[in-house]
C-alpha cells in the first residue's frame, strides 16, 4: 500500500458516510474525493513498482558506492 493510501481511504469512507447520514452532501463530496486520492496514490505506487530497477522509494541515506 502507498504512503497513507489506506488511510485516506478508510477516512474517505468513513467521512461519506456521515454525509449521507446526516444528509451532508459537502461531507460525503468530500469522502469521495478523499477515497479518490488513496486509489491514485495506490496507482503511483503500483507504478513505480513496474519501472524496472525501482522497487519503491530509495533509502536517501544508502548509496550505491557502499
Amino acid at each position: 500500500m502507498a504512503h497513507g493510501s489506506g488511510k485516506d481511504k478508510l477516512a474517505g469512507k468513513a467521512k461519506e458516510a456521515m454525509g449521507k447520514m446526516t444528509g451532508n452532501r459537502r461531507k460525503e463530496a468530500e469522502g469521495k474525493a478523499d477515497q479518490a486520492k488513496g486509489r491514485a496514490k495506490e496507482a503511483v505506487d503500483d507504478a513505480q513498482k513496474r519501472i524496472p530497477g525501482r522497487s519503491g522509494p530509495k533509502n536517501p541515506l544508502i548509496t550505491d558506492d557502499e
